[in-house]
């Protein structure tokens, strides 16, 4: 499970360190197999967006979950060919780096400072300033829409 937000720098090549915290979870549990695609909820203040990180056996039931869509449902469609199709495999290296895809470095505006945060079965990865915006966003808002579809969750 993967909890908790870092910030990281992005070297010159488009690379990112996972924190050292995340990484043995990250070895056991796929072999630093992960997959990196574009986040399909949040579009962030101007053109900033936000990445989606998988170990490689949560993307594969992702990928499960799409596969049992409806295919000609139009919504279907374009999760799949949005997901699925901006999607790109990634190993982390022996100092536990991961290249993220130039498409998708653009998509999400992320260039130095990024934000990964930790999601249970998988990271966000978001442009520091974009995250900033977002959490004083969420914080600043009294948006409850959708609350009462979280039942009795209490906490």
């Amino acid at each position: 499970m993967f909890r908790g937000i870092s910030s990281i720098n992005l070297d010159g090549k488009g690379r990112l360190a996972i924190p050292t915290r995340y990484r043995e979870e990250l070895q056991d549990c796929c072999e630093c197999q992960m997959v990196v695609t574009v986040a399909v909820n949040e579009r962030c203040v101007g053109e900033n967006g936000c990445l989606w990180l998988y170990p490689m056996p949560e993307w594969e039931k992702l990928e499960q979950t799409i596969s049992k869509l409806p295919t000609l449902n139009k919504m279907a469609g374009k999760l799949r060919r949005f997901v699925i199709g901006n999607a790109s495999e990634c190993e982390m290296d022996g100092q536990g780096r991961l290249l993220l895809p130039e498409k998708l470095r653009t998509f999400a505006n992320v260039d130095k400072k990024i934000v990964l945060v930790g999601q249970l079965n998988k990271f966000e990865l978001w442009n520091e300033e974009a995250w900033g915006a977002k959490e004083s966003e969420w914080l600043d808002g009294d948006d409850n829409e959708g609350l009462e579809d979280l039942g009795s969750l209490s906490f």
